[in-house]
């Protein structure tokens, strides 16, 4: 390195110390952070709080299903409860034990149980592998060590519909029964969920056994997430630096995809940020847009990856086919280039009326339009394009080793052959 850029990369890393803060403590906006207070959630606090009480007084509470939409505050409200009561519990020499699981992460039978044992093995001494033993062993164990003294241990599912939808409710059928198989300890479930119909899947008995009582969370309105947005601001934010009209803004967002107040405070931290990194004094509106955008990116660019192999070949062909000037193009010629893709992977293409819901499929996600128009005596047919740059998804798929190999290969001009 020369002495002249040494020299700049000490000036620049000067400057950006001497850049105005923009963050006095960032973690507030984060959705793990839970706030000493709720806007606009007391209502559901006071309903939780009422059906837990019974705790304090020796008794055992009611399982409860906890549902609303994504950001509604129902993850953050039901810790802010349990926390209280823990909190309150210890007051009055009542022993509670809390235990967290998200079920997105943790989606089956087996290791929802063995995080539940886990959670003791301070206490107990006694751990479960996350693999290799009898279901039913490790339930007995789970009885065992909850079982060791008097306590109430509170169980909160959260995003429970991803457990049942992959697992079943086996483990909701053994939890909202436990209580009949315990001398000394009482447990509670409290099972989250953002999607209601999840119900659907669960067999009547658990249902009734988990739906003792529910607690609906309603949408956040603008008004409501600009409160909360306030309220983080203050703790998050040095004095000044936010533009006044950059709140609203946030809100207003939010509150156009079903008042989701997650989306809000990505935007306002993810604001903040592109403002901290190129050096301005305050957080503008413009920032705020900058912000939609690079969320909007990073949510489509999570959606790709996560495709099933078969449809990231099918919108390979249609990158190829965009790439060589042939969109908007119908299902059969996406089609014919998907089936050669496929040939080229040794992979066995499915069949064309397959493909056509894969299409839609992909256009409900956004990642394509398709779009039936018709054609006079000749009929309806889909007209398909890219709502995503074919470089993202090349870039998606660099990382992607499956489809890796596709890469390299193009549409010869005209004749729509692969190279």
């Amino acid at each position: 390195m020369s002495e002249g850029e040494q020299l700049h990369l000490d000036k620049l890393f000067e400057r950006l110390l001497k850049a105005r803060k923009i963050f006095k403590n960032k973690e507030v906006l984060r959705h793990s952070y839970t706030p000493k207070d709720l806007p606009h959630r007391h209502e559901q606090i006071e309903a939780l709080a009422q059906i837990l009480v019974p705790v304090l007084k020796g008794e055992t509470p009611s399982n409860i299903f906890v549902y609303g939409k994504t950001g509604t505050g129902k993850t953050v409200t039901v810790k802010f409860v349990t926390e209280e009561l823990k909190k309150v519990s210890q007051k009055y020499n009542i022993p509670v034990e809390v235990i967290y699981i998200n079920c997105e992460i943790v989606d089956t039978h087996y290791r929802v149980l063995a995080n539940i044992v886990n959670h003791f093995k301070d206490e107990t001494g006694i751990e479960v592998p996350l693999v290799g033993w009898p279901t039913d062993e490790v339930y007995a164990k789970l009885k065992q060590v909850i079982d060791m003294k008097e306590r109430f241990v509170i169980i909160v599912l959260d995003e429970i519909d991803k457990l049942v939808k992959k697992s079943g409710d086996e483990v909701l059928y053994s939890l909202t029964r436990i209580n009949t198989e315990l001398k000394r300890a009482k447990v509670s479930v409290i099972g989250i969920s953002n999607d209601l119909k999840f119900k659907e899947y669960l067999d009547p008995r658990v249902l009734s056994s988990l739906s003792e009582e529910e607690v609906v969370f309603p949408p956040y309105d603008a008004n409501q997430l600009k409160d909360i947005l306030t309220q983080r601001a203050e703790e998050a934010f040095y004095p000044g630096v936010l533009e006044e009209g950059v709140i609203p803004l946030c809100a207003a967002l939010a509150a156009r995809e079903h008042g989701d107040a997650r989306k809000a405070l990505d935007l306002l931290r993810v604001a903040g940020e592109i403002a901290e990194r190129e050096g301005a004094s305050k957080v503008t509106e413009k920032h705020v847009w900058r912000a939609q955008e690079k969320i909007e990116q990073d949510m489509m660019e999570e959606v790709i990856k996560t495709l099933p192999l078969q449809s990231k070949v099918l919108l390979y062909a249609i990158v190829l086919l965009d790439e060589n000037g042939d969109l908007p193009a119908n299902t059969g010629e996406v089609y014919s280039v998907y089936r050669e893709l496929c040939e080229y992977l040794d992979l066995e293409p499915l069949t064309q009326r397959r493909i056509s819901d894969l299409i839609n499929e992909l256009d409900m996600l956004g990642i394509i339009n398709a779009k039936v128009v018709s054609k006079g005596r000749y009929g309806r047919t889909k007209e398909i394009r890219l709502n995503v740059t074919p470089y993202k998804i090349r870039n998606v798929f660099r990382y992607d080793y499956a489809i890796q190999p596709l890469l390299t290969v193009s549409l010869k001009g005209g004749q729509r052959r692969l190279l």
